[in-house]
């Protein structure tokens, strides 16, 4: 398959990124094949590698956000990711945060590390489409935060959050439908 072809064939899947599985499909080739022709493609800089076994066109730029949201599915931008995009951590994270229902996991893409934090299914709720992808309201990002912060999973430093962008009426309200646990805790860092 030649390269103008290959990039015409990749172009019709319109995914942000194709996995090793998506190349072989799209070319026919046999895995030992497929990878010399990938190594090819990198070298000529036609496909790039952005991750683990993970590549896209030279003619694609997705956001890390959609690369990511993409690779764990399924899942919503939450925790200190969604609270930075809001304005409200002073703080730039390490790490591109994302809440979902599955076991906690770890990626590195394009040298930017992506935790996905486990929640339970009850908890999944509370996000809508932004870009492309699902990002928390501003409150449950804030409220995700908090649910792991009272389970000892994650740091919670109020003096780093502008606390005054959040809609405290909102916040209580969520916070009905998470555990007893987690409203004390919220219930003690709220008012101290």
């Amino acid at each position: 398959m030649k390269a103008i072809e290959l990039i015409k064939s990749l172009e019709r899947f319109n995914k942000p990124f194709y996995s090793i599985a998506d190349l072989e499909k799209v070319t026919g080739l046999s895995k030992d094949s497929l990878y010399v022709t990938i190594k090819r493609l990198v070298d000529r800089g036609i496909l790039e590698r952005i991750g683990k076994g993970i590549y896209r066109l030279f003619t694609a730029k997705p956001s890390i956000e959609k690369i990511a949201a993409s690779l764990y599915i399924p899942n919503y931008l939450s925790f200190e990711s969604a609270l930075l995009r809001y304005g409200i951590l002073n703080l730039v994270p390490y790490s591109l945060t994302f809440a979902t229902t599955r076991k906690t996991k770890r990626l590195t893409v394009e040298g930017r590390d992506i935790e996905f934090r486990q929640i339970k299914k009850e908890l999944f709720w509370g996000f809508e489409m932004q870009d492309g992808i699902y990002v928390a309201k501003p409150e449950k990002a804030f409220l995700d935060l908090v649910y792991l912060a009272s389970r000892g999973i994650a740091s919670l430093d109020l003096d780093e959050i502008d606390t005054k962008k959040l809609s405290m009426t909102t916040v209580k309200e969520f916070s009905k439908r998470f555990p007893i646990y987690a409203q004390k805790y919220l219930d003690k860092i709220i008012s101290s």
